[in-house]
């Protein structure tokens, strides 16, 4: 078993390492995010191109694992502080009149045949890439900017909303059994929370220090040993393990609060992005369907269509809400940016396919269309900002006279 792994994990190592390179070597024409070279190369390695990469079960367990974990980073990007200064109600607010959108158009689809499942489409309809958008903001200087804190709550929910609509929404029990388990989930990851912020002892907080940089990792272990517990709770209460996954983000970040949070972070995301996370989108691109895209002209036109119904279920709603609170720019960047998804979008349509309730055509369509969003949308919402900012320091440097103004006098 693990004899027949090694083949296939060597090709998926080999472009784990050549994809951040690739993209480092993209910006000198347009900037690709590298989760999307990572997906391209697992196309390239896969059955319709060169077909030498073959997952096994071992492959298909550590990219189950990736994608547990890549929820459990998204759920430590979840800065409650941060989202409040962002307008958080009006982040939620616009995502759940995304949600009624989506469904309405997934409905439509369902009518027209083109879909086996109004529900799941809705969903990868209602989200915000904000892990793959992170970096391009961070590289711009967006996120130092009055939008930043918006931009975070945006993307925020865009992540968390559908995680919770997926454990709620894609399941064939009772809702009223589905919300009591939900609701007895969420007291326990509550309780978790408050036990994580309580002011720790100083011999726990000195211990903590002492094994930070020793071989026994100790805060990394008891932040993994949370996301097993609260993954197991979540399997046990029969909800989505993503939950589970993303509440343990949640109240890890809070448990790491301190001064070496940096430090700790920093390990934690070297597990994810240097081992786990990399596997989940190269065994994606392995499995997606690039047959059926290229070869029925009626898949290949559905990447189009969902790359523009992505502005009319998540822009439109986000422009609608934050319009009066921010400048014209501002909101029309906000409501571009929100328009990006692509890993949850993953995540949505594996587990549709898995569960029969997305035809494969549909998921490899809604995956292209995320690959789309990431690659244009952010390079418009980003021109229009620099355009404004551009603007706002032309009209700031025009005195009375009509003239720029002279730091040196006249």
């Amino acid at each position: 078993m693990i004899e027949a792994a090694i083949p296939t994990l060597v090709l998926i190592g080999l472009a784990a390492v050549l994809a951040p390179i690739v993209a480092e070597w993209s910006r000198r024409f347009v900037a690709i995010p590298e989760v999307v070279i990572q997906i391209i190369f697992g196309i390239l390695l896969g059955p319709y191109v060169l077909d030498i990469a073959h997952p096994n079960s071992i492959v298909s367990a550590l990219s189950d694992f990736g994608l547990t974990y890549l929820m459990f980073l998204a759920g430590t990007e979840l800065d409650l502080s941060t989202m409040r200064q962002g307008r958080l109600g009006r982040s939620v607010g616009s995502w759940v009149v995304s949600l009624g959108l989506a469904l309405a158009v997934g409905e439509f689809l369902h009518a027209t045949g083109l879909v086996l499942d109004h529900t799941v489409v809705a969903l990868c309809l209602t989200t915000t890439a904000l892990g793959t958008l992170l970096p391009m903001l961070h590289d711009n200087g967006v996120l130092r900017t009055p939008l930043g804190p918006s931009i975070l709550s945006v993307g925020a929910v865009g992540e968390f909303g559908p995680i919770v609509a997926v454990a709620v929404l894609l399941t064939h029990r009772d809702a009223r059994v589905t919300f009591l388990l939900l609701a007895l989930f969420v007291a326990v990851a509550v309780i978790a929370a408050l036990l994580a912020t309580m002011v720790h002892p100083p011999r726990f907080i000195a211990l903590m220090r002492k094994h930070l940089h020793s071989t026994a990792q100790l805060p990394v272990r008891i932040s993994v040993l949370l996301v097993v517990l609260l993954v197991y709770l979540a399997d046990k209460l029969s909800l989505d393990v993503l939950l589970g996954s993303f509440a343990a983000g949640v109240v890890v970040r809070l448990f790491i609060k301190g001064e070496d949070s940096a430090q700790i972070t920093s390990k934690l995301e070297a597990i994810g992005f240097g081992f786990l996370i990399p596997i989940f989108f190269i065994d994606s691109g392995i499995k997606f369907d690039l047959h059926a895209l290229i070869h029925i002209p009626k898949v290949l036109l559905l990447v189009p269509m969902f790359t523009v119904i992505f502005l009319f279920t998540r822009s439109l709603p986000t422009w609608v809400f934050f319009r009066g609170v921010m400048t014209k720019v501002e909101a029309r960047s906000l409501a571009v940016l929100s328009a990006t998804g692509l890993p949850i979008i993953v995540v949505i349509t594996s587990l549709g396919v898995s569960e029969h309730r997305m035809k494969p055509q549909n998921a490899a369509a809604l995956v292209a269309a995320g690959m789309l969003s990431v690659l244009i949308y952010p390079l418009i919402g980003l021109r229009w900002l620099d355009k404004g900012s551009g603007s706002t320091k032309a009209a700031g440097e025009i005195g009375g006279t009509g003239m720029p103004e002279r730091a040196d006098g006249p």
